[in-house]
């Protein structure tokens, strides 16, 4: 269940003055940042960090922002006359892609967010091992 709403988020780029309004269900990307936030901040991937309800909403916030950002960049230059109009666009993976993901990533004080940005960018697979066989206490000798 999400931690964070539409309204919560949309917040964000209503008080961003470079910012467009969202007019589109934010709820896809609601439900992305949940999934990592519940996998980063939570203990899911390891030791389990103490943040408040509050706290993860927050970081939820942003993190959704910065999902719809990437998705839809914003403008950076617009002209009438010529009909152009030119929108913010960075070639990568991570939440370095826009100051929402950064932001997710500062108030992210535990570093979680931080460590599976960094495995993204630097493309490092994520290796399990799963013991398919009998366990060697149930092998009987012959």
């Amino acid at each position: 269940m999400a931690r964070t709403d539409a309204a919560a988020v949309k917040a964000l780029f209503d008080a961003d003055p470079c910012s467009a309004p969202v007019d589109e269900n934010l709820e896809p990307f609601i439900v992305a940042a949940n999934m990592l936030v519940t996998r980063a901040c939570t203990g899911e991937a390891g030791p389990t960090p103490s943040y408040s309800a509050e706290e993860l909403e927050i970081i939820e916030r942003w993190l959704s922002a910065h999902f719809y950002a990437v998705s839809s960049p914003r403008a950076t230059a617009e002209s009438a006359d010529g009909i152009s109009k030119s929108y913010q666009s960075k070639i990568g993976f991570g939440l370095n892609l826009s100051h929402y993901g950064q932001m997710a990533m500062r108030l992210d004080t535990n570093g979680g967010l931080a460590a599976i940005n960094e495995e993204t960018k630097e493309g490092k697979p994520r290796v399990g091992i799963t013991w398919l066989g009998t366990p060697p206490d149930e092998v009987a000798i012959t």
